[in-house]
């Protein structure tokens, strides 16, 4: 059986089946360069973006302690689907 790295079963899309599918050697060593890249924003916040920010005001503390949760819970996850660090 063929060792498959991404999706190793069909899957409904609508309404068609999508094949299982395996990555090619171009497409893992991509990935895996990313892994390790720096990742930041393509660009500053624009004043406007900056002053709705500011009209928002701090987050309520039921909001920043299930975000804090998520990510704590999130923290020791392997693999895909992993929150970026």
């Amino acid at each position: 059986m063929v060792n498959r790295t991404d999706q190793d079963h069909t899957r409904h899309v609508g309404d068609r089946t999508a094949p299982a599918t395996t990555p090619n050697k171009q497409s893992i060593r991509e990935d895996r360069k990313d892994l390790d890249a720096e990742h930041k924003p393509d660009r500053a916040p624009t004043a406007e973006e900056e002053a709705i920010a500011d009209r928002h005001g701090e987050v309520a503390e039921d909001v920043a302690s299930a975000y804090k949760e998520a990510l704590e819970r999130g923290a020791s996850q392997k693999g895909e689907g992993r929150p970026g660090v």
